[in-house]
């Protein structure tokens, strides 16, 4: 990220104490502009867009308090760190509770200042690059927790898109926790079906009985404690779309029976004798390799080949770890919302934490260790020992994520291996690749050169 292109506002009654704070934060790399009081500084906000306020919360005209209320009713998004006395900390947590991003006390630590300013700014920077990922696919999923900017979820949504207008049936394969479901609905919600229903089943969670009758509806009578006539899940999805998770679990015999709709496009209730015509587009996943399963004799293969259409593979999160810190911060607003917790971030320890750890339960995984973690932090960051906590994942999150299939590599390598690929990926721009590293710009230059990469620029 180039530091020019952020505005920062500093209000200050004090003249010469707001002078000395602009030609500090100018010698960071920031574009500083002064205001003198609480309602110059809500002009300014109303004329300009700014990506911090720095403000002090004692002002003659307009306090810091009152010009914070009218700031963040106008603008809501935009970060305020609030400027105190020792004397004043009341005054500041009361701010804190009013939307203040955070508040330092004077006489100001510059170092602590310098940490505030970079992590406000990122937090900001996180939510719109999410909003921005969301609307690609557009309005209708824009709640969706599909995140990433990885090549490999770009290539993955871009294919999505792609897809999702036609009437192609869709295979989703990868590992348990991907959010294969997330995928389905992103191609329900954008194709011509998005106003008709998504109806979901998961293939695994029911009997060979109970999932015929929940697929194909079953008349009254039909077997003991059938006391009404049901729909299945077909009918149900007329002129939208069923998604059928672990369709890999279905026995021989159920496969047939899906085999025979999605050629005839018909169902038949279990004890019924009336076709029923459907207009279903069909959405399957699953986390088996069914090529294999059909080598076994597991899986059909005429079957395979009907579901086989389209096939959308999802990246475990370990082959997308540039995508990690995103996901975490996304994660940490959730929760920390939902928690009534002002957690505002992550250590540079716990994001090389959470960037070392191999994540076999992927993304699913790392929402339970980010929302654990709020739980259980006192602070306003989480650190390394917030997830240190986690019982089943003690040993699991100190040991180093393999780069290969046999042979484990030393945190070391994983870190280089890490910081190249990122600052590759940031086409090479040093503060973006520290951003998504949750690092500080000076300590990726430190572990370049101990890498012998050039670290200028």
């Amino acid at each position: 990220m180039n530091k020019r292109q952020f505005n920062l506002l500093v209000v200050d009654d004090d003249h010469a104490h707001r002078t000395m704070l602009k030609a500090l934060i100018g010698g960071w790399g920031y574009t500083v502009e002064l205001a003198d009081d609480g309602g110059t500084a809500i002009a300014a906000v109303k004329e300009k867009a700014f990506e911090l306020v720095l403000m002090d919360i004692r002002m003659i005209n307009v306090s810091g308090l009152e010009a914070l209320e009218a700031i963040k009713a106008y603008n809501p998004s935009i970060p305020i760190v609030i400027m105190t006395a020792y004397s004043s900390v009341e005054t500041a947590v009361s701010a804190l509770k009013n939307g203040a991003y955070d508040y330092l006390t004077k006489p100001l630590d510059f170092e602590k200042l310098k940490i505030t300013i970079e992590r406000a700014i990122e937090h900001l920077h996180l939510k719109t690059e999410n909003r921005e990922l969301k609307q690609r696919l557009g309005k209708a999923f824009e709640r969706q927790l599909i995140i990433g900017n990885s090549p490999a979820m770009t290539a993955l949504l871009e294919t999505v898109e792609q897809v999702a207008p036609s009437e192609a049936t869709v295979m989703i394969t990868g590992e348990s926790g991907t959010g294969k479901e997330l995928i389905a609905g992103a191609i329900h919600h954008n194709s011509p079906r998005k106003n008709g229903p998504m109806v979901k089943i998961n293939c695994a969670a029911l009997t060979e009985t109970l999932l015929e009758s929940e697929l194909f509806g079953h008349e009254k009578g039909a077997f003991t404690g059938a006391d009404r006539r049901k729909e299945g899940c077909f009918v149900q999805a007329d002129h939208g779309s069923i998604f059928m998770d672990e369709v890999s679990e279905m026995s021989i015999p159920m496969q047939v029976k899906l085999l025979r709709v999605l050629q005839e496009r018909e169902v038949r209730r279990v004890g019924g004798e009336d076709i029923i015509r459907v207009d279903v587009r069909v959405i399957v996943a699953t986390n088996k390799n069914l090529e294999d399963l059909i080598r076994e004799g597991r899986f059909r293969e005429d079957l395979y080949y009907r579901l086989n259409v389209v096939n959308l593979t999802i990246p475990p999160l370990n082959r997308r770890r540039e995508d990690i810190p995103l996901l975490a911060h996304h994660f940490l607003d959730i929760f920390a919302e939902k928690n009534r917790k002002s957690v505002k971030g992550f250590s540079p320890a716990a994001m090389d934490l959470l960037l070392r750890y191999p994540w076999p339960g992927n993304v699913r995984e790392l929402m339970n260790a980010v929302e654990r973690g709020v739980v259980l932090t006192r602070g306003d960051y989480l650190s390394e020992k917030d997830f240190v906590l986690m019982p089943s994942d003690q040993e699991e999150i100190q040991r180093p994520a393999a780069t290969g299939a046999e042979n484990p590599a030393s945190l070391e390598e994983v870190q280089k291996v890490t910081i190249i690929n990122t600052l590759e990926q940031a086409g090479g721009n040093k503060s973006e690749a520290a951003r998504r590293l949750g690092i500080t710009r000076k300590t990726l230059h430190k572990k370049l050169k101990q890498y012998g990469v050039n670290s200028n620029g």
